[in-house]
Formats: C-alpha cells, sequence, structure tokens
C-alpha cells in the first residue's frame, strides 16, 4: 500500500499508475467513512477510539488523515496520527497522513486516489478531513457515509442551519458528551436544525444524532452501528453504487478541470459522460491521449 501510495503522488497521470488505480476501482471492498467538523471537535480521537474498536471485531481498518497545510512555508505537521495508539505490528490497519497543501475543501488532492486504493483492500475506510468552518463539504464526494462532528458549546440551531455543512452528513455526533448538560443542549440545537432544514421526517434515511465520549469510550458501540446500519441502507435501497457513480464522475470533472482548466474542459465535455459501469481513472486517460494528439 505504501508503494502504491508513492507512485500516486509521483505520477499520478501516468499509464501506470491509472490502470492500478483502474484495478482497484473495479474491486471495490470497504465501507468508506467520512469524518468531518471543525478544529478541536475531537476527530483524532474519535478516529483512535473507533480503528480500537474495529480491530476488536476483527475488521481490518485503512486510515487517510488530511492535515492544513501553512500558506506562508507550504509545510504540514501531520500530526493527527499522534493521538493514534495502534499497534505498529499490527498489519490489519494502515494510516496514511496527506498535507491539504493549496486546496479547500477539507480533502488533500490525492485523497480520492488514495482511497480508491484502500476501499478495494480494507473492511472499513476511515477519512478525517482537516478542520472545517461553514462550506468545506468536499468529504460528501469521497465517503459512502458522512459523520459530522459537533461540540458542546460551538452555537445554536441558527449557526447550524447557516453553515451549508448541515446539508452532508449521515449521521452526526455530538463530541465530548462526558461534559453533561452542555453536550445534551447541543444535541438538541443540532437537532432542531437538521429539522429546520429538511434532514428529518422527509428523506428516506432518518438521520441518528448521537452522544459520544471518545475519552470514555461511551457511544462509539452505538456509533458503530449507525455506520453499519448507514451501509446496510445503502445496498438495500440500491443507493450505494449510484452514489459511488456520482462521485466518480465528480472526480473525472475536477480532474479534467485541474489538468488541462476552463478551455480543455469546454472540448471535452462529451466525453466526460460515464456510466455506472466505468471507471473514470480509464476515461481520464482517454481526455489524455484526446489532448496530447491534439497538441501534438
Amino acid at each position: 500500500m505504501a508503494r502504491a501510495l508513492a507512485q500516486v503522488e509521483r505520477a499520478p497521470d501516468s499509464r501506470e499508475t491509472l490502470d492500478l488505480l483502474n484495478r482497484a476501482y473495479d474491486e471495490p471492498k470497504a465501507h468508506v467513512i467520512g469524518i468531518t467538523g471543525p478544529p478541536g471537535v475531537g476527530k483524532s480521537t474519535l478516529t483512535n477510539a473507533l480503528i480500537a474498536k474495529w480491530r476488536s471485531l476483527g475488521r481490518s481498518v485503512g486510515v487517510i488523515a488530511v492535515d492544513p497545510s501553512s500558506r506562508r512555508t507550504g509545510g504540514a505537521l501531520l500530526g493527527d496520527r499522534t493521538r493514534f495508539t495502534t499497534d505498529p505490528e499490527d498489519q490489519g490497519v494502515y494510516v496514511r497522513s496527506m498535507a491539504a497543501r493549496d486546496r479547500l475543501g477539507g480533502l488533500a488532492g490525492l485523497t480520492v486516489s488514495g482511497m480508491v486504493l484502500m476501499r478495494a483492500i480494507y473492511d472499513v475506510v476511515l477519512i478525517e478531513t482537516v478542520g472545517v468552518g461553514q462550506s468545506e463539504t468536499d468529504i460528501v464526494g469521497v465517503a459512502d457515509t458522512v459523520l459530522f462532528c459537533v461540540q458542546p458549546g460551538s452555537g445554536d440551531s441558527l449557526q447550524f442551519i447557516k453553515a451549508g455543512i448541515v446539508e452532508i452528513p449521515h449521521i452526526v455526533a455530538i463530541t465530548k458528551a462526558d461534559m453533561g448538560a452542555p453536550a445534551r443542549r447541543a444535541m438538541a440545537d443540532m437537532k432542531g436544525a437538521l429539522n429546520l432544514a429538511g434532514r428529518t421526517g422527509n428523506d428516506p434515511w432518518d438521520i441518528p444524532v448521537l452522544l459520544l465520549s471518545s475519552m470514555h469510550k461511551q457511544g462509539i458501540e452505538e456509533l458503530i452501528a449507525a455506520f453499519d446500519q448507514h451501509v446496510s441502507f445503502l445496498q438495500d435501497n440500491a443507493l450505494l453504487m449510484s452514489a459511488r457513480h456520482i462521485q466518480a464522475k465528480q472526480w473525472l470533472i475536477e480532474a479534467v478541470r485541474e489538468k488541462f482548466g476552463r478551455v480543455g474542459m469546454q472540448h471535452v465535455v462529451e466525453q466526460l459522460e460515464i456510466t455506472p459501469t466505468d471507471s473514470p481513472f480509464e476515461r481520464l486517460y482517454d481526455i489524455s491521449q484526446t489532448f496530447e494528439k491534439a497538441w501534438s
């Protein structure tokens, strides 16, 4: 896995890399879960608790931890894993840190490629985003299930509604539940925000709002049960394949736009349509070949 990810970072658009990603894309295995929320909400501590629980259940876990990069120096601390207490000899866990570099949205430029590789190998792939604010919602284009973490005292119902991020989660967790009354108030505010935003009652999936305390291992089993219920809901209603198809199409559009720009997008817009069985990595190679022939 380390060698494969290094190859993707070294030559992301090479035929060898795209063939590797194409094979991995055609053999999805894992349930992909995204964890997002503001800085300090406890995403890394929660990730550590989830890894431990999944490993105790015999499930293999791949983790992508995205850290923010300095606009001044370009460097990134990549410090999320300092909160992970994984056994270095455990071959059932693989953690990969990624720097966000100049990307907004909470993810790194190679998060999708890394996710596709891990999805073909592990039982669960967990993506921890950069600490986000009100509008960084890229995680919805990568994960099957999105968990939004809320810290007690971080806002009322109106504040959550103003945040575009309230529109994307499939599960909401109120962290640091050991704080007591503030956590219960945050839970009530979040439920009110989801109701006012039309995310409860009308949707086929009723978004659960859970109280968690990672330090005290409170609510971890309930959260994993909610993850399992959501992926079962997607599979039972034939929604998993369609959701991944939408994600693949969006990735292809963004990849072409990043590589060839706005004018390039206009020239290949008809080639961007893909079926649910098409691989976006294979299509990117075809489009790249079209441009190279035109330039030559």
